[in-house]
């Protein structure tokens, strides 16, 4: 069961084959056309659509630190509520590179617009795992 980033980092660097981690940093937005309770709930925390702001894939060797990889979203100025990981797998013993994961992070992306979260771990700021829905 993984429930931080550390477990997560521990489980790929577990993986008989190299990884690389994907990410999709997603604000909490509230539609336009939302209901009065849907803003009260909005307000208190709850409710809202994940919107993606920023994406990009890691070595494993280059995001150690999870608040080491927060500091550096800042630097893109996009404000975030939640970051989806996903992992890759390498082959042969060598690591996907940059330009094997775009595909695969271009579709997470869009993957997580429609709304299906079910293949990602979803994290808060701190590291945590957290349950959506």
């Amino acid at each position: 069961m993984i429930s931080s980033y550390t477990d997560l980092l521990n489980a790929a660097n577990a993986e008989p084959e190299p990884q690389r981690l994907l990410f999709v940093f997603c604000r909490a937005e509230l539609p336009d056309d939302a209901s009065e309770s849907e803003k009260a709930a909005f307000a208190s925390g709850e409710g809202g659509a994940l919107v993606p702001v920023v994406c990009v894939d890691k070595a494993l060797d280059d995001v150690t630190d999870f608040g080491a990889l927060v500091d550096e979203s800042r630097q893109t100025g996009q404000m975030w509520d939640v970051v989806f990981v996903a992992a890759m797998s390498g082959r042969g013993g060598v690591q996907p590179t940059t330009d094997e994961a775009q595909q695969p992070l271009t579709m997470m992306v869009e993957s997580i617009r429609l709304g299906h979260l079910g293949n990602y771990l979803p994290l808060d700021r701190k590291g945590q795992a957290i349950a959506l829905g």
